[in-house]
């Protein structure tokens, strides 16, 4: 790569990719917190894994403007070793699955991407649209119409604002007028404090306190190589379509490696492991975030949330960022992919749908792919065999 290819990634879209990488950091912190619940886990491991990640992503990472952090689908995967072994063994195991994926890209693994069926794609990609939707629906449980009202006008800013200008990212004001309308009214919607408490502190480097023998590499390596295939297949597809909404190419054998790193800072911050986020991304790119700089913006910025202003933070209405997340799953869904079902081969839509809904009902990415990709064979095979 020569300097003018790094000049470009790193400096070539800074008001873009500043203001995009504000947006994103604000759409991170409930999720995070979110995501280290459902592992069994203090919200601020989530915190620190995704402003380990995002910073470290945007160094080392293959795919300019893809975010990454801590995820809903890696979470899921450490409940039972947090709850059998407690946190120490989930920061061994966390290093333990960027190591994996650092030897995953040095072996160039990644290549194996070329084969996944579009058809397959596109069940990954609608079906992480209609997950973004579900999970923001738990916001609505016991809420009254001032939720609505709220989500309804956050939309409402996000686009329709780009009508009149594109000179600051829509959701940043959306998030920006509806916090305010919920602290000068008193609204009492539910908040991101809701979420769980934040701790203004900084993250220290500090190695896994357990023992380092075989006894312990027993317990965790079957967990990190979970983590590791389900936080990979999720990157890659993920920087796939990105390369798609920007008309461009990565490396993702670099993007391999550069989660194995992010994954391994993480474990050795106090954080839970990660990888790319679909829905955070797509934000990033519809915000105007290109570059490396996003990525690196969204990790600064996060912790100085945290750190400097956690107390008004807390008092942003969940009815905004919920109403950037729809705002996401709208995007990311492929509404040709409904469209043009009548002019598409009958197979590719079985896979297509398949896929997506395997994905949906097992809340699993992988399994979701896996069932794609071995429909995808059994369509091949039968039609070579007549």
């Amino acid at each position: 790569m020569n300097i003018n290819s790094i000049k470009e990634q790193w400096f070539g879209n800074i008001k873009g990719d500043v203001l995009a990488g504000i947006v994103v950091a604000l759409a991170l912190i409930p999720e995070a917190i979110a995501f280290s619940i459902i592992s069994g886990v203090d919200p601020m491991v989530g915190l620190y894994a995704s402003f380990a990640i995002s910073v470290t992503i945007a160094i080392v990472g293959g795919r300019p403007g893809m975010i990454s952090g801590a995820t809903g689908a890696m979470a899921l995967l450490m409940i039972t070793l947090v709850a059998d072994h407690g946190l120490q063994y989930l920061l061994a195991a966390t290093i333990l699955t960027g190591v994996l994926q650092i030897l995953f890209g040095v072996f160039k693994l990644s290549g194996f991407m070329k084969f996944i069926p579009r058809s397959v794609m596109i069940g990954f990609v609608n079906a992480l649209a209609i997950l973004i939707f579900m999970a923001q629906l738990e916001q609505f449980v016991g809420a009254t119409w001032i939720m609505y009202a709220m989500v309804a006008g956050a939309l409402a800013i996000i686009y329709l604002l780009p009508r009149v200008t594109k000179a600051v990212p829509s959701p940043l004001v959306a998030i920006i007028v509806i916090t305010l309308v919920a602290i000068l009214t008193n609204s009492g919607v539910k908040t991101v404090g809701d979420m769980g408490s934040l701790t203004s502190a900084l993250p220290v480097f500090l190695l896994p306190d357990i023992p380092f023998n075989l006894e312990t590499l027993k317990i965790i390596f079957p967990y990190s190589l979970a983590l590791a295939v389900v936080g990979l297949l999720e990157s890659l597809l993920t920087a796939q379509i990105v390369d798609d909404m920007t008309d461009s190419n990565s490396d993702k054998n670099k993007e391999s490696r550069g989660q194995g790193i992010a994954n391994v800072v993480a474990g050795c911050f106090g954080g839970m492991a990660g990888c790319a986020m679909i829905g955070q991304s797509v934000i990033n790119v519809k915000s105007g975030g290109r570059g490396r700089l996003s990525s690196l913006v969204s990790g600064v910025f996060l912790i100085f949330l945290i750190l400097a202003l956690g107390n008004v933070v807390v008092k942003i209405p969940m009815a905004a960022l919920v109403g950037v997340m729809f705002m996401v799953a709208i995007g990311t869904f492929d509404w040709s992919s409904i469209k043009g079902m009548a002019k598409t081969p009958v197979t590719d839509s079985i896979v297509m749908v398949v896929t997506a809904v395997t994905t949906v009902v097992t809340h699993d990415l992988s399994k979701g792919v896996f069932a794609g990709i071995i429909l995808s064979a059994i369509f091949f095979v039968a039609k070579f065999q007549r």
